[in-house]
Formats: C-alpha cells, sequence, structure tokens
C-alpha cells in the first residue's frame, strides 16, 4: 500500500496505467515524502522492486570523472521553487508529416555545422565575429520545430558531424528547442534560446585542444581553466549586437538549480529561464554523445537520471517538462522491441509515452531487413491485451549492428518512402 512506502524504495508499476498519472517516466526511486504524497493522490497501491532498493538521494551507477559535470556532490538538498509561469503560452501544432519536413530540412544541419565552423575559426583567428549566418540559421531551425518537432531530432541523431563541439552545440540547440516549443515558449523567444545554445560553445575556441580531449577527466587544476569557456565566449560574443536573452543563455548555461554550477554559482530563480532550458538541453547531450572515450548512456537512462535530478540540479517542473517533450524513448532513440526485433524511434505521443512509433530494421533474430517498416506501437497496441501487446524491451547503444537508418526504404503509415533519398536529394 501507499503509505508502506519509504525513501529510497524503487517503484516498478502502479494501479493504473503510468499514461493516466502525472509522472513522466515509468520506474523511479522515492526520494522523499513529496514523492509519497504525489502517489498516494494518484494511486492506492504500487509494486516495489525491492532488488533495487537503496539508500536515499544516492546518484545513479556510472562511470563518475575526477572533476565535470556528474562529480560535484555539494549542495545535494532539494530546492522547491513556485510553479512555472509562462506569459501568454503558445500551443503548437504538427503543420507537416515528418517525411516531408525531413526533406524540407535536409541542408539545415549541414549549413548550420558550415555557419558554426566560419564563426569559431573567426574568433579563434581574433577576427571580428559576425553571428548573422548563425542567427539566419535559428530562425530555420525555429521553424523547422515549431512546424515538426521530430524532423531536427531525427536528423541530428543521425547524422555524422565533423566536429565534436560543433555536434554539441547543434544538438544542444534541437533538444532546447523541442522542451521550448512544449512549454509553449512564443517564436521571438525560441530564436534567442536557439541562437543562445548555438553559441554557449564559442569560449572553448580559446581553451588548450588537449584539455577540451580531457572533458569529464579533468584534474582540479584542470577543470578550473575549463570553466572560463563560459566567461571567455560571453567576452567575444559582447560587442556583436547579440540580445540580453541570447547573451544570458551563453552566461548561464552552465549554472546549476542548487547552486553546483559555474561560473557564479547562481541558483534557482537567479538562473535566466533560456538558460535552464539550455542546460537541461546541453547537459542531456553530454550524457547520451559524451566526448571522446567516455561511454554513453542510451536515451532511458539518461532520462531516468534527469528525473532523479528534479529540484536538485535541475528545476523540477523543467525536468518534467523536457522529458514529456523528448519522451522516455527520444526520438533517433534505438530500441529492441519485446519480441526481439529492432529499430529507431520515429516520434512519440504525450498521452503513451511508453509506446512510440519505430522503424523496425531487424527480424526478431536481429537480422538486417530489406526494407525497413514502422510501427505505431500505441494503434498496434488499442485493441490488444496486456499480454498481446508490443512494447519496448530496452534502449540499445548507439552504433549497434546493423541499426544504420539511413540505409532504408521505410514503409507504414500512410505513405512509403526513402530515407536515403531524403537527405541526400
Amino acid at each position: 500500500m501507499v503509505q508502506d512506502l519509504e525513501a529510497g524504495m524503487f517503484v516498478s508499476d502502479l494501479d493504473r496505467p503510468w499514461h493516466q498519472t502525472p509522472f513522466p517516466i515509468q520506474g523511479f526511486y522515492i526520494r522523499s515524502q513529496d514523492d509519497i504524497r504525489a502517489l498516494s493522490s494518484h494511486c492506492k497501491w504500487v509494486m516495489v522492486d525491492v532488488s533495487e532498493a537503496r539508500q536515499p538521494k544516492a546518484l545513479p551507477d556510472s562511470k563518475q570523472p575526477i572533476f565535470g559535470r556528474r562529480a560535484k556532490q555539494k549542495g545535494r538538498n532539494e530546492i522547491q521553487l513556485p510553479p512555472l509561469n509562462i506569459r501568454e503560452p503558445v500551443s503548437y501544432s504538427r503543420e507537416t508529416p515528418l517525411n516531408k519536413e525531413i526533406k524540407t530540412s535536409r541542408k539545415l544541419l549541414d549549413d548550420a555545422e558550415m555557419a558554426l565552423q566560419r564563426l569559431f575559426d573567426t574568433i579563434r583567428h581574433e577576427g571580428v565575429a559576425d553571428v548573422r549566418p548563425v542567427a539566419e540559421i535559428t530562425r530555420r531551425m525555429v521553424a523547422s520545430v515549431v512546424r515538426q518537432p521530430d524532423a531536427l531530432l531525427w536528423l541530428s541523431r543521425i547524422r555524422e558531424h565533423d566536429d565534436y563541439i560543433y555536434r554539441h552545440s547543434l544538438n544542444t540547440a534541437v533538444w532546447a528547442l523541442v522542451c521550448g516549443r512544449h512549454l509553449g515558449l512564443n517564436e521571438t523567444l525560441l530564436n534567442h534560446l536557439g541562437l543562445g545554445c548555438l553559441l554557449s560553445q564559442v569560449g572553448k575556441c580559446y581553451l588548450p585542444k588537449a584539455l577540451l580531449e580531457q572533458e569529464g577527466r579533468m584534474s582540479a587544476e584542470e577543470y578550473a581553466e575549463y570553466r572560463q569557456y563560459v566567461s571567455r565566449g560571453v567576452a567575444a560574443l559582447a560587442d556583436c549586437g547579440l540580445s540580453r536573452a541570447v547573451l544570458s543563455v551563453v552566461q548561464s548555461h552552465r549554472e546549476r538549480h542548487n547552486g553546483s554550477g559555474f561560473p557564479e554559482g547562481v541558483r534557482g530563480d537567479r538562473i535566466p529561464l533560456l538558460a535552464k532550458v539550455a542546460g537541461i538541453g546541453e547537459f542531456f547531450e553530454s550524457l547520451i554523445a559524451p566526448r571522446g572515450v567516455a561511454e554513453p548512456m542510451t536515451p532511458a537512462k539518461a532520462v531516468a537520471m534527469l528525473y532523479e535530478m528534479r529540484n536538485i540540479e535541475f528545476q523540477e517542473d523543467l525536468v518534467e517538462g523536457f522529458i514529456r517533450a523528448i519522451g522516455i524513448y527520444p526520438t533517433g532513440s534505438l530500441v529492441e522491441l519485446s519480441d526481439g526485433r529492432r529499430g529507431i524511434v520515429m516520434s512519440h505521443s504525450p498521452e503513451r509515452r511508453l509506446w512510440p512509433r519505430v522503424m523496425v530494421m531487424t527480424d526478431e533474430k536481429h537480422k538486417a531487413l530489406k526494407t525497413a517498416k514502422v510501427i505505431d506501437l500505441a494503434k498496434f497496441n488499442e485493441q490488444r491485451m496486456a499480454d498481446e501487446s508490443l512494447t519496448v524491451r530496452e534502449c540499445l547503444p548507439n552504433g549497434t549492428k546493423d541499426l544504420d537508418p539511413s540505409r532504408y526504404d521505410v514503409t507504414g503509415g500512410e505513405s512509403r518512402w526513402s530515407l536515403s533519398r531524403l537527405l541526400s536529394g
């Protein structure tokens, strides 16, 4: 029964479908009495996995760097703020289907990478930075995300980038824009957010390459030097005619809700909203696509880790908004289904967070198919009993053998289309 729950227990199932509750992920650790009160307001009983129980407030098991994003342990207490209040939120609709938006935006990320490369090269050679091409790229990215939020997520997850910094900046911007769209930010604010994310890594131009290669495995001295990239980036962009909102994203995207971030160590509502959204996007991208030899998390594990950081490193309703925006299995996640078939997530529904649309690329024995097929798990399971339903068994790491979506024609849904032709034509 709910009244018997204690902090540290792992809730694995509820007495009602998860999508009928406000909990954005299925399965989570109880951290406090607030979690128990939230459960008791929706459920009479829950199932607890006793093998997963642990001491409250422990972080998920992971390879900890010496210094870096997950190394700081001070200030683990939760910080409560009033609920987010987005002024005049915008409710966006999906205006175009995924395949059409992919075709429309297929050059966008290439153009974005080129614009960032030119900007960074100019700054490295101490020239005057012209941010107008990057601002135009941001406008195009915002327009794409507003029309269809899954297209840029899909493209950013399956393409290769020549430079880590460009990839990190671009993907951070995409995650943040998808979250901002879900929160109802208007297009002006989305443009500020996207441009700030794209420019957030500019200060790394001034850091030694050898230091950047050690990101996540730094000594105290190296980490102190690394932290300077934020202030150096702000200084480099100070005379570029950027709005205060854009500069605030560059300045504060590494600040954290509990004050453990940098460069100022500010906390709570002293961190600008757009910077908070950028910070979540940047952190999530660093988990699933870390630099160098660090082992990436699967998106599902990264989502679970973010959920445990609510009101600690990131504000609770922003964390929940981010998770609802990208899904438990974000677009571009490689997954294995309960029948053994493997594929890649194409989109998800907020009402059916555990049942995304999946492009299946292998059979039950993991043998690559000649033609991929899209299965909408929510529709597939609609009239089926629980023991007959098709679900996601697990998230798979990037690079899993025979899971290259760019090789496939796609059938399913309303049409047949070739991803390779959309990406190249």
